[in-house]
Protein backbone atom coordinates (compact mmCIF):
# COMPACT_ATOMS: atom_id res chain seq x y z
CA UNK A 1 0.00 0.00 0.00
CA UNK A 2 1.33 3.03 -0.71
CA UNK A 3 1.25 6.30 0.93
CA UNK A 4 -2.33 7.60 -0.03
CA UNK A 5 -4.04 4.55 0.46
CA UNK A 6 -3.05 4.73 4.13
CA UNK A 7 -3.79 8.19 4.74
CA UNK A 8 -7.30 7.31 3.07
CA UNK A 9 -7.73 4.38 5.22
CA UNK A 10 -7.06 6.11 8.52
CA UNK A 11 -9.50 8.94 7.55
CA UNK A 12 -12.37 6.15 6.26
CA UNK A 13 -11.60 4.57 9.61
CA UNK A 14 -12.10 7.99 11.63
CA UNK A 15 -15.26 8.63 9.60
CA UNK A 16 -16.56 5.63 10.12
CA UNK A 17 -16.66 5.98 14.23
CA UNK A 18 -17.98 9.95 14.02
CA UNK A 19 -20.91 8.96 11.38
CA UNK A 20 -22.56 6.39 13.60
CA UNK A 21 -22.97 8.58 16.53
CA UNK A 22 -24.37 11.23 14.24
CA UNK A 23 -26.67 8.01 12.78
CA UNK A 24 -27.75 7.29 15.98
CA UNK A 25 -28.65 10.97 16.85
CA UNK A 26 -31.03 11.40 14.13
CA UNK A 27 -32.90 8.36 13.82
CA UNK A 28 -32.90 7.11 17.48
CA UNK A 29 -33.54 10.54 18.98
CA UNK A 30 -35.40 12.37 16.23
CA UNK A 31 -32.82 15.01 15.57
CA UNK A 32 -32.91 14.77 11.77
CA UNK A 33 -34.86 18.10 11.21
CA UNK A 34 -33.73 21.47 12.73
CA UNK A 35 -36.23 23.78 14.25
CA UNK A 36 -36.14 27.69 14.08
CA UNK A 37 -36.24 28.15 18.01
CA UNK A 38 -33.37 30.22 18.66
CA UNK A 39 -29.40 29.17 19.14
CA UNK A 40 -29.87 28.41 22.83
CA UNK A 41 -32.73 26.15 22.52
CA UNK A 42 -31.15 24.31 19.42
CA UNK A 43 -27.56 24.27 21.31
CA UNK A 44 -29.55 22.90 24.60
CA UNK A 45 -31.52 20.56 22.40
CA UNK A 46 -28.63 18.92 20.81
CA UNK A 47 -26.38 18.74 23.82
CA UNK A 48 -28.96 16.92 25.49
CA UNK A 49 -29.85 14.89 22.98
CA UNK A 50 -25.63 14.07 22.59
CA UNK A 51 -25.53 13.11 26.08
CA UNK A 52 -28.30 10.80 25.43
CA UNK A 53 -26.39 9.09 22.49
CA UNK A 54 -23.52 8.48 24.51
CA UNK A 55 -25.18 7.03 27.03
CA UNK A 56 -27.22 4.54 24.18
CA UNK A 57 -23.29 3.89 22.88
CA UNK A 58 -22.45 2.65 26.23
CA UNK A 59 -25.46 0.92 27.71
CA UNK A 60 -24.43 -2.51 28.27
CA UNK A 61 -21.38 -1.44 29.87
CA UNK A 62 -23.31 0.92 32.58
CA UNK A 63 -25.87 -2.05 32.88
CA UNK A 64 -23.14 -3.99 34.19
CA UNK A 65 -21.99 -1.62 36.55
CA UNK A 66 -25.23 -1.30 38.55
CA UNK A 67 -25.13 -5.28 39.54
Amino acid sequence: MNRLQKKNRSQSSIRAKVERVFRILKRAFGFDKVRCRGLRKNRHRLCATVALVDLYLHRKRLAGLGQ
